[in-house]
């Protein structure tokens, strides 16, 4: 399905300080969870795919459950006045959500980004995810892997920088989540676009779309879990200016 927005609300590749990986920044007061234009039509989307494709978008140990449950307790907590609460939730745009079934999944029908939590016991671990709007990765590939195995396939990933974000990810405060950002060319707005290692996008050419992704750290503080949340962003490539496209095509040569 194609959802876009009429306008980002920051560009990463126009700043040096969101340009590379990793970028990362500290997350305003009350901007954990973000809520904009496209939020109607992308909580349509998830909960379609979530009724149609639960397997592709739905993992979770049976060991996540407390993190899970967590989870769920945090996003509560965060929902701001344009919901309803009471025994079930009734969203912004009218859509209602059992507070019953998975808890992340149940966060994940609240809100806008994508959820997945990371068990920290030993190793970052991916062990429940909701992942509706894939970029290019498959969760059925990557779920029970740690963060090296999970982006082993990026060049820009050296064991110099999986060092640091693990040290990362190890340093992180419940008081402060962290955000950064990625930016992607594709040839199609569809949100639900996973793919396995080697698996190719399909050629841009001229035009296509301009995919943002803000990428959220949140470490909660009874399980030690980290909640990696994904708030994705598409618009036309020809809705930049000329400046915004060089800068892009600078910052990210490759289609």
């Amino acid at each position: 399905m194609d959802i876009y927005h009429r306008h980002l609300p920051f560009k990463p590749w126009m700043e040096a300080k969101t340009r590379k990986l990793p970028g990362i920044q500290p997350v305003k007061a009350g901007e954990w969870l973000l809520r904009d234009e496209a939020f109607a039509r992308q909580m349509a989307y998830r909960d379609a795919l979530v009724a149609s494709r639960r397997a592709a978008v739905f993992r979770a140990t049976p060991e996540s459950l407390p993190m899970q449950e967590e989870l769920l307790e945090t996003v509560l907590g965060a929902l701001d006045d344009g919901y309803q609460k009471g025994r079930e939730i009734t969203r912004p745009d009218g859509g209602i959500v059992p507070l019953d079934g998975p808890p992340i999944l149940t966060a994940a029908r609240l809100v806008q980004e994508d959820l997945l939590l990371m068990d920290m016991a030993v190793e970052p671990r991916l062990t429940a995810a909701v992942l509706c709007f894939p970029a290019s990765w498959s969760l059925e590939e990557k779920f029970g892997a740690g963060l090296r195995a999970i982006h082993g396939y990026i060049d820009e990933y050296t064991d110099e920088m999986a060092a640091r974000v693990r040290r990362m990810f190890d340093s992180i405060r419940p008081e402060q989540p962290l955000w950064r950002a990625n930016f992607l060319r594709y040839a199609e707005a569809d949100l639900f676009q996973p793919r396995k290692v080697g698996e190719s996008k399909p050629f841009v050419g001229q035009g296509g779309v301009v995919r943002v992704e803000r990428q959220t750290l949140r470490k909660l503080p009874k399980t030690g879990a980290v909640v990696f949340g994904i708030h994705t962003y598409v618009l036309p490539w020809s809705a930049l200016s000329l400046a915004e496209r060089q800068a892009f095509e600078a910052a990210s040569p490759a289609p």
